[in-house]
């Protein structure tokens, strides 16, 4: 779908780099994505917890939760598609999530 978050990192650690969105891609697509993905992270427990996680930290930065959106709009378009090639149902055990 060519949307992704880029980060400009010249010289920098990658976690002290507030990403930048890209605006690659169908219009239409990048806004159903990011509404899916508005809805997952304030509705779904197993996608709220990941977006929680993503933003420990980084609360102070400017646009960070529209940015973790895209992040989490993206993931969201990864799994259907492996879901979709691998013909199985979603495994919440699967998503990255440190567990306190």
């Amino acid at each position: 779908a060519g949307w992704d978050l880029s980060a400009n990192r010249s010289g920098r650690r990658s976690d002290s780099v507030t990403p930048v969105i890209s605006k690659r891609g169908k219009a239409d697509l990048r806004y159903a994505l990011y509404q899916a993905a508005l809805i997952a992270s304030t509705r779904n427990k197993h996608f709220t917890s990941w977006f929680i996680e993503k933003l420990k930290g980084r609360e102070k930065e400017k646009g960070i939760k529209t940015k973790m959106r895209v992040k989490l709009a993206a993931k969201l378009l990864i799994i259907a598609w492996t879901l979709m090639k691998k013909k199985e149902p979603f495994n919440p055990e699967l998503l990255k999530v440190k567990k306190n």
